[in-house]
């Protein structure tokens, strides 16, 4: 749907602009105060019909620090963002989103987004798994039990299950772009100092608060959600999780087959100080990446929400009523244990990977390493499979469509585990592991494509809580590694995932069909009312948006039937 820009209004001085809309007429002048700022020549120039306006401007309380808003329309929709023209095609039903992903693009806001997503992430894996590779190394310098090795991975991913419950209304509330910054920079700091872990207790303490860089997947699923239609969604969250997640086998190249080598021969063969040493590096890069997410990136299509609140184009919200809804929505807590199903196991993989291979098949630290990065490397395509799968199934079946898909691959994946606790030498593990990888990914990334549809208005939420499903699980199972043998581990693993594949059953998302059921949930009609309303609005995430614009706009309906957005400026 073409958009078309039809004025341009100083969003610093907080005019409200009233306005009526009348249909086309090129030999109309525009009236009102604000014809200056419309330029119909320029429009014509570019092919763009233009808008016959009617406006006035009431002045309020003028501002130089905020850019200029630039109006514009189409089909019904009229809406403000901070950009004169978007890089990718938009629906402006849905608030500016993109319908469309280059991925050779790093134009703001949309594809800008997109890269810092997915980058952000993989930093945050780079840092969170850091010392996963070389737990082997860590376990010889400290005297550490088994125990003691797996209660520090567990302690790695409890701090990330707080902050993924609390960061979903955060986002709702602040935005994906600061709270990103945060974190990263929060990770960083103990990453860093790593190398002072003298005692069991010290390194599962640090490793807690590294791991708080895990909930960054939050802002990455809600900044994708935020910026491409629901059509996208799936391509767009699989694809960026995905390289996010990609991380974990890079982190154990990076770590345990090029720079702990190289530290080693640096300090003369010293392995402790090399291991004590090598965190800083990841540690580093996510110090930089912390300061340049929050610089140089959008919240959304239109702008930042800082911004969009202060020339009311948005209202505040309540973090707490966002997280209320997201937690009583039975559909986030099926989704919650499916994703514990398989994002829980890439964790858990993470920190078993290594050890298992090195103790299984006696093979050296560097040589564990690089064949267990095989598990993250298939996040290269994999997850973003799985999310591109599953909007082609919603484009044949709908919702249907997505969750026999869903289902479908959780199945698989819990094959593959059971195959690969019973793989005795290390060419079949290699080659099971391969497939086991490639459908976790790929139900990680259906996952995602189901969320923006279990209530729009409140997607940060649903996303935290769900994200935080899949530490519960690295928790649950990790536990499981701590007090069992690897086979027996793994097979109470595969059959978990066996029996949450059944879950999509249970799944009834308002104004979709179910599994097993062809006909619309209750109130099909009215929840597709309220998903166009919310998909408008969402630029407030609060129920009340669309009352308020409608009561300070009703001059804008008289005439016409056109819908405007943020017209506060």
């Amino acid at each position: 749907m073409k958009d078309e820009e039809i004025g341009v209004v100083d969003a610093g001085s907080q005019d409200e602009i009233n306005c009526s809309i009348e249909e086309p007429d090129n030999n109309d002048a525009r009236e009102g105060n604000a014809a200056d700022a419309f330029q119909d020549e320029d429009m014509r120039a570019e092919g763009h019909d233009v808008v016959k306006w009617s406006a006035s401007v009431e002045h309020n309380e003028p501002s130089s620090t905020i850019s200029p808003a630039y109006l514009r329309r189409s089909s019904s929709v009229v809406s403000v963002s901070k950009f004169e023209s978007y890089d990718l095609k938009v629906d402006p039903s849905q608030g500016d989103r993109a319908s469309e992903i280059k991925l050779c693009s790093f134009k703001r806001p949309h594809m800008r987004a997109f890269h810092f997503a997915w980058w952000c992430y993989h930093v945050a894996f780079l840092m969170w798994f850091s010392i996963s590779p070389l737990l082997s190394e860590v376990q010889e310098s400290l005297d550490l039990t088994k125990e003691q090795v797996w209660t520090s991975s567990i302690a790695a991913v409890t701090g990330t299950i707080i902050m993924r419950f609390a960061l979903g209304p955060f986002c709702d509330k602040y935005g994906p772009r600061i709270p990103m910054g945060v974190i990263l920079m929060c990770s960083a700091i103990p990453t860093g100092l790593t190398g002072l872990a003298k005692t069991a207790t010290g390194l599962s303490i640090m490793r807690f608060f590294i791991g708080v860089g895990g909930s960054t997947f939050v802002m990455c699923q809600y900044w994708t959600t935020r910026m491409f239609t629901k059509e996208w969604a799936g391509t767009a969250n699989a694809t960026v999780g995905g390289w996010g997640n990609l991380g974990g086998g890079v982190t154990q190249l990076l770590m345990g087959s090029f720079l702990f080598p190289l530290l080693t021969n640096a300090y003369d063969g010293d392995r402790e100080k090399a291991w004590r040493t090598a965190c800083v590096v990841p540690a580093t890069i996510g110090i930089i990446t912390s300061i340049c997410v929050i610089k140089f990136t959008d919240d959304c299509p239109h702008g930042n929400y800082s911004k969009m609140k202060k020339t009311n184009q948005m209202q505040d919200v309540s973090a707490a009523k966002s997280f209320r809804k997201g937690a009583f929505n039975v559909n986030t807590w099926l989704l919650f244990i499916q994703y514990a199903c398989c994002f829980g196991v890439e964790i858990t993989m993470n920190n078993a990977a290594a050890l298992y291979f090195k103790e299984q098949f006696l093979l050296d630290t560097s040589s564990a390493a690089a064949i267990a990065s095989i598990f993250g490397w298939m996040n290269l395509f994999a997850r973003g499979t799985g999310g591109f799968l599953s909007d082609k199934a919603n484009a044949k079946r709908g919702m249907q469509g997505r969750l026999a898909f869903q289902s479908t691959v959780l199945l698989l994946e819990g094959c593959m585990v059971t195959a690969f606790a019973f793989a005795t030498n290390l060419g079949a593990a290699i080659a099971v592991l391969v497939f086991f990888s490639i459908f976790v990914q790929m139900a990680e990334g259906s996952t995602y494509g189901i969320v923006p549809y279990v209530d729009p208005l409140f997607t940060g939420s649903i996303s935290g809580i769900i994200g935080a499903g899949g530490n519960v699980g690295s928790f649950a199972f990790s536990f499981c590694f701590r007090q069992m043998s690897f086979k027996s581990a793994f097979m109470t693993m595969g059959i978990t995932i066996l029996v949450s594949s059944t879950l999509s059953v249970f799944v009834h998302i308002k104004g979709q069909p179910g599994l097993l059921c062809n006909k619309m949930n209750a109130d099909m009609d009215d929840g597709k009312a309220e998903e166009d309303t919310d998909l408008s609005a969402n630029d407030s995430h609060d129920e009340s948006h669309d009352d308020s614009i409608h009561q300070g706009h009703s001059d804008c309906d008289a005439d016409s039937p056109m819908k405007v957005i943020g017209a506060n400026v």
